[in-house]
């Protein structure tokens, strides 16, 4: 299990991340060793993150490329306050669409939006990340403001 360092304890990281609905911001690179961030919807199992993504997507072929990631979640608000870190990204087709199916529910309420249902089409095809963190840091910056 990976450490987790800064002012907050396991259980208060995993308590913000269960409740923050803010998307993940990746970092990674591309082909072209250049470096790409984007956000991502995600939910924290077992210590790691689970986002989705459309199998044809950028990302997919830029975590292809180089598996190693880093990444934040925090608070768009004052008072500033969140988790990062790095790690390695894994991908699996998501053929049930179960993990886009979790996030709709955290993100959306729900899957009956056009949304939902442009992201659930049959002929769409999906792809699980998961993030498993090597180093995760929590920061807050409420005392300061």
């Amino acid at each position: 299990m990976v450490t987790v360092s800064g002012p907050w304890t396991r259980e208060e990281m995993e308590r913000f991340l269960d409740a923050e609905t803010v998307p993940l911001r990746l970092g990674c690179r591309t082909p072209a060793d250049k470096p790409w961030m984007l956000s991502l919807w995600y939910r924290f199992v077992d210590g790691a993150f689970q986002c989705a993504t459309g199998a044809d997507a950028a990302v997919v072929e830029y975590l292809d490329y180089d598996d190693a990631v880093s990444f934040e979640v925090s608070t768009n608000e004052p008072p500033y306050c969140g988790v990062r870190g790095n790690g390695t990204a894994t991908m699996t087709a998501d053929e049930d669409k179960t993990v886009l199916t979790e996030l709709l529910q955290r993100y959306l309420g729900g899957t009956d939006s056009p949304l939902a249902e442009q992201l659930l089409a049959p002929d769409r095809r999906e792809i699980q990340i998961t993030i498993t963190p090597d180093r995760l840091h929590t920061w807050d910056y409420s005392d300061r403001m």
